[in-house]
């Protein structure tokens, strides 16, 4: 029975992953051509969060310490409005849910993580890209040769107020699922094309196939002097930073984890690019501890390499919160 619910599993958690990328309007608005439904959302308390971390006496203690030791991870706020959880009606998805969900974990034959570049860009470095994925999730990070969009079949379109070219998600999809390499377990594209998933939605930061293991991702509203963008002075780091999370959140739903309604974590989902700047690098307990699931790597392995990434590509205040959690284990 599970296997046959398996693709419809995976096809409703895609829907999910592709809702989440529908940023806002150019004017940075969160409104967006659908009617936007309110939610009335109420924060879980602790008992709540406990149980979604779910039982840790049988943990290794070290493990068992970070997920109970809640205190350097911040409970999720009342949203405002026009954010996710005011939008978007989510219930959550606890460790045990997760467990149930049979989701793709890497295995000894697809273990490595390719991002492939559609176009040819210096910021973000691609290399630094890379070298984030490969130290947050203990997966090997290989960026593949150019496969320029131009010369892909895939369908295009002028966005009417930005006058920019968009290039159709799906047909990228489509692309992809033939160039995934047999040891990979998963192909992510990035590219500075904007992108979008239907003639009737404004735009997508991206969109992924969760069964297939294959993804878009666009960079270009990141860009310094893209409307939006915020100030030019500031932009490129802020661009570097966002477009990390990017990467980070949506590969994570690769591994199955749905967003977290738990704790402010970088699986929160967003409805902007400001709410996006809220959103932290790192995982709450729930979502660690399904992290460690998917890769079963100890914090005092994992986090040290992560501080030491994020020090070396700049993110320096993302690395002093995983330098103090090694203190502290």
């Amino acid at each position: 029975m599970l296997k046959r619910l398996r693709p419809l599993i995976y096809s409703a958690l895609s829907f999910i992953v592709l809702f989440y990328m529908f940023a806002f309007f150019l004017s940075g608005s969160t409104e967006n051509r659908f009617a936007t439904v309110q939610f009335d959302f109420t924060p879980p308390d602790a008992k709540t969060r406990t149980q979604a971390i779910g039982y840790t006496k049988n943990l290794v203690p070290e493990l068992k310490n970070a997920l109970e030791n809640d205190s350097a991870f911040e409970p999720i706020a009342m949203p405002r409005s026009g954010d996710w959880l005011a939008t978007h009606k989510e219930t959550g998805q606890t460790y045990a849910q997760y467990l149930k969900s049979n989701s793709n974990r890497p295995d000894r034959r697809r273990n490595i993580i390719y991002l492939l570049p559609l176009d040819k860009f210096q910021n973000p470095a691609l290399k630094d890209l890379a070298s984030c994925m490969e130290s947050f999730y203990g997966l090997k990070t290989e960026i593949l040769s150019l496969m320029p969009i131009q010369g892909l079949a895939v369908k295009t379109r002028i966005h009417p107020q930005t006058q920019q070219r968009q290039a159709l998600t799906t047909d990228i999809l489509s692309v992809l699922k033939t160039r995934l390499p047999t040891n990979a377990y998963c192909l992510l594209a990035v590219t500075m094309t904007d992108l979008y998933p239907a003639e009737s939605w404004n735009f997508v930061f991206g969109q992924a196939s969760l069964q297939q293991r294959v993804g878009v991702y666009s960079f270009a509203r990141y860009q310094p002097g893209f409307p939006g963008a915020g100030d030019p002075d500031t932009a490129k780091a802020r661009m570097f930073r966002r477009s990390v999370k990017t990467l980070l959140h949506e590969t994570a739903h690769m591994f199955g984890m749905q967003h977290c309604i738990y704790y402010n974590c970088l699986v929160n989902g967003s409805n902007h690019l400001q709410e996006t700047d809220t959103v932290p690098l790192h995982f709450c307990p729930v979502c660690l501890r399904k992290a460690f699931r998917a890769n079963p790597e100890l914090p005092s392995v994992r986090y040290p390499r992560i501080a030491a990434t994020f020090r070396e590509v700049g993110l320096t205040a993302e690395a002093e919160w995983f330098e103090e959690r090694v203190k502290t284990k």
